[in-house]
């Protein structure tokens, strides 16, 4: 004790000896000389002087304040006497020869503190980036590996280990726009990993020499390193070592399984997060994680809750590694079941179906498909009837959406269940059109090897046969060669007339007359006829406006009662294009009996929908102004003109060609009025805005035996929003415009809220329309009640609304809403308008 004592003393009074020399001392033999005496404390060579035990008690009383005092005085006079190489040897040395964690942490808080820009601040930075290069950050981590027991407070091990995951952050704050290269985290976290890789390394062999060692301080700096967000770079080094090192060695997995344990729960989450999206196969993540999942409630939660059903930003790849890695192991197959059993809820769920955006549904169908395809034959049939159920329910739910992808999703799904559990032999079949999406989902039930398998078209011919038919060719060619010349006169060398565009003939006339078509229509079984006088009954009724009005509403209705009986093709478009001809050319009689008709008892959810989409055409239509089709515009006659018959018979003198040339190339900043302005037409919608739109607010709140429209018919509810609001637009600069906004924000007020996306964003599609067509001085005066409400309920939707074309309809029916206001309030803004 005595004699620890002593050392101590000796230790203290060497070092305050060298701090007086340095302070007051003006030679430079003297300044060399203490520092010298200081850096002596650190080297282990066996001529110094210094012993074991004074080298300990000056590491760690007085290594730090020695650092501290040479900071202090980075700019005295005593510096000036020191070289630059005695310098960088003795002054910088002991920088970077003692313990680098209290090296870091002196140099931080140096650099934290010190004006900027100045000398001594450059001279610490140059310390610091030599500090990382030379591979400090890996003997500072492997330093800590060593000890089996922490020797320092909790309060100073979070210190170093806040100050070493945020240098990038710390060094950017106070050097920016001077930082250095190695301090940006693009460049810095590799060499964090780099430092961990090496000590786990270390940690493997020091367990082969039967040596103990602690990774705690390793899995705190890998914990907060993810959670700041930089889990990408970390794993982007670690992950292929990891994966490689753990094929063949079982004690790195054992030296990965305890350091995946040694993180805390706080962090565990993007720890496994940044993991699951490094690594490429569910066996590397089963080496580097081992059961981690059964020992840790937080990853337990992560693996098996979190990544598959409360997040969905993650690709196919991440979930196969995630399930895959379930399924990889007996002792965690039990897992995934739980993990099936919880997607099958959600994927069934209607009111998730409703309430969750297209991308999370699309993900739980992803994952649904993946964990299904992972079962085998005996877990098939143990969980058939909780499939079958999952299968009925949710294809219920997801063919009840008004939304197409949803539908398409629910038929995808459904198919590939039923053809993994094979009741019977039944499978079911459903017609859909096949995109990139429905394409991924029915491959997912495919082992990994076979989606790798080219898959050939029905129509891409064999190899061999097309080398065949190659070669029959060739030979054909050669024997016509090789025919005399006297048959050359043959009539098979004569080039065959082109009969592409040839039409079959009809044996029978189409109708002349309106009136024959609606005689066909109702009375004839001649399936030539009546498919003629569907198609002959447009260009008939847009020739015949005075025959058309006497006949119009009837026309409409057997047009509309009409069913494709012979399957006629373009039979849907043929009808609607009809009864856009009739509204056209009649449009208050034929609007009156369509806007009468839809709220009508026994008329189906297609023909309702026929109608607005009749209503929507037509007003459209109306809408834009007439041309005359038999004359061709000013542009389309000049480039007739201009243009030869035949590219050989271009007679234009060549200086005209590159005149034409010089011009096409040059760029002109003003060519003046190259076209007369267009000729104003009236706007034909306008005086009948008012029948096409009120009729139809009538009775919407008045369920029928076959037609709820506030109730389950919410398909037909979102197309007559999206309706009302395409004629408010339509409606721009009506006299009319302002009672049918008002009426279209009462009428979209009450269903504001519904649970169907599609009739939502009808709502919003309408509200934009009303901020369009309305005059900002009417909407001001008329809705001056409602607007606050309105924005208020706008901002909501555009931050909470689950679907992104209701978010991003929100955003822009604010931004309508506040240039109106700002237009109408702005007296500067009028007197610029004025």
């Amino acid at each position: 004790m005595m004699q620890s004592l002593t050392q101590e003393v000796e230790v203290g009074l060497s070092v305050a000896q060298c701090f007086r020399t340095l302070t007051a001392s003006s030679k430079e033999k003297e300044v060399t000389k203490a520092l010298h005496r200081l850096a002596s404390y650190l080297d282990d060579e066996v001529q110094c002087k210094i012993t074991s035990a004074q080298r300990t008690e000056f590491l760690r009383a007085y290594y730090t304040r020695t650092l501290q005092f040479l900071i202090s005085n980075i700019n005295a006079d005593w510096i000036q006497h020191i070289t630059a190489a005695q310098r960088t040897e003795l002054w910088d040395g002991l920088f970077l020869r003692g313990p680098p964690d209290q090296a870091l942490l002196v140099l931080m808080d140096a650099i934290g503190s010190i004006s900027s820009p100045s000398a001594g601040l450059d001279h610490l930075v140059s310390i610091l980036e030599r500090f990382l290069q030379s591979g400090r950050l890996t003997v500072l981590l492997w330093s800590r590996c060593q000890e089996t027991a922490p020797s320092d407070s909790p309060q100073l091990r979070e210190t170093l280990l806040g100050r070493l995951v945020a240098l990038p952050d710390l060094t950017a704050n106070k050097l920016h726009p001077h930082n250095k290269t190695v301090f940006l985290p693009q460049q810095y976290y590799p060499l964090l990993a780099s430092g961990m890789l090496t000590a786990l390394e270390r940690t493997c062999q020091a367990l082969r020499d039967g040596r103990d060692c602690s990774l705690a301080f390793v899995a705190l700096t890998l914990g907060k390193a993810c959670v700041q967000g930089h889990s990408g770079l970390v794993f982007e080094v670690l992950a292929p070592t990891l994966s490689s090192s753990t094929s063949s060695d079982m004690v790195w997995q054992r030296v990965c399984w305890k350091l995946l344990e040694n993180v805390p729960e706080r962090w565990l989450e993007s720890v496994l997060t940044g993991l699951v999206q490094a690594v490429n196969r569910p066996d590397t993540l089963s080496r580097i994680m081992g059961n981690l999942v059964l020992k840790n409630k937080k990853a337990h939660f992560v693996i098996t809750h979190k990544l598959l059903l409360l997040q969905y930003k993650y690709e196919t790849r991440v979930l196969r590694v995630v399930l895959g890695y379930l399924a990889d192991d007996r002792e965690r197959r039990p897992l995934l079941l739980q993990v099936l059993r919880a997607l099958c809820q959600a994927w069934a769920n209607p009111s998730a179906v409703r309430h969750t955006t297209l991308e999370q549904q699309l993900y739980v169908s992803r994952a649904l498909l993946l964990c299904v395809a992972l079962l085998d034959d005996a877990e098939l049939k143990e969980l058939r009837s909780e499939l079958l159920q999952c299968m009925l329910g949710g294809m219920q739910s997801h063919l009840d959406s008004s939304v197409v992808r949803v539908r398409r999703m629910g038929m995808v799904v459904g198919e590939c269940l039923s053809s993994r559990m094979d009741i019977d032999g039944a499978k079911l079949k459903f017609e859909y059109e096949q995109d990139e999406e429905t394409k991924e989902l029915l491959s997912l039930l495919a082992p990994p090897s076979e989606e790798t398998k080219p898959v050939a078209g029905p129509q891409d011919p064999p190899r061999e046969v097309e080398v065949q038919t190659v070669q029959s060719q060739a030979a054909a060619a050669r024997t016509s060669a090789a025919v005399p010349d006297s048959d050359l006169d043959s009539d098979d060398e004569l080039t065959p007339y082109d009969m592409s565009g040839d039409q079959e003939m009809s044996p029978a006339a189409p109708p002349r007359y309106l009136r024959d078509c609606l005689e066909a229509f109702l009375s004839s079984e001649d399936p030539v006829r009546v498919e003629l006088s569907l198609r002959a009954v447009e260009g008939l009724v847009r020739k015949n406006p005075s025959t058309a009005r006497e006949v119009s509403v009837e026309l409409s209705k057997v047009l509309l009662h009409m069913e494709d009986r012979y399957g006629t093709e373009g039979f849907l478009s043929l009808r609607r294009s009809a009864m856009v001809a009739l509204a056209v050319t009649h449009p208050v009689a034929v609007t009156e009996f369509l806007t009468t008709e839809f709220y009508s008892m026994n008329y189906s959810l297609r023909q309702r929908l026929d109608m607005l989409e009749v209503l929507a055409t037509s007003a459209q239509e109306l809408s834009q102004p007439i041309t005359d089709k038999g004359v061709p515009s000013k542009g389309i006659r000049a480039v007739t003109v201009d243009a030869p018959p035949y590219p050989d018979d271009d007679t234009t003198h060549w200086r005209q060609v590159v005149e034409r040339r010089i011009q096409s190339k040059t760029k002109l900043l003003s060519k003046g009025v190259t076209r007369p302005p267009a000729k104003p037409t009236p706007n034909r919608f306008a005086p009948v805005a008012g029948h096409y739109f009120f009729p139809l607010l009538r009775n919407y709140d008045r369920p029928q035996v076959t037609f709820d429209l506030l109730g389950s018919d919410h398909l037909v509810l979102g197309r007559l929003i999206h309706t009302l609001g395409l004629m408010m637009h339509l409606a721009v600069n009506a006299p009319v415009a302002t009672q049918m906004g008002r009426a279209l924000l009462d009428f979209v007020w009450a269903v504001r809220y519904h649970i169907d996306q599609m009739v939502r964003r009808g709502v919003l599609f309408a509200v934009c329309s009303v901020f369009l067509s309305m005059p900002s001085q009417s909407l001001l005066v008329e809705l001056s009640d409602q607007l606050f409400e309105t924005r208020a309920w706008l901002a909501d939707v555009a931050e909470g609304d689950p679907d992104a074309d209701c978010r991003s309809l929100a955003v822009q029916s604010l931004v309508l809403l506040e240039k109106s206001l700002k237009t109408e309030l702005d007296p500067t803004a009028l007197g610029l308008q004025s």
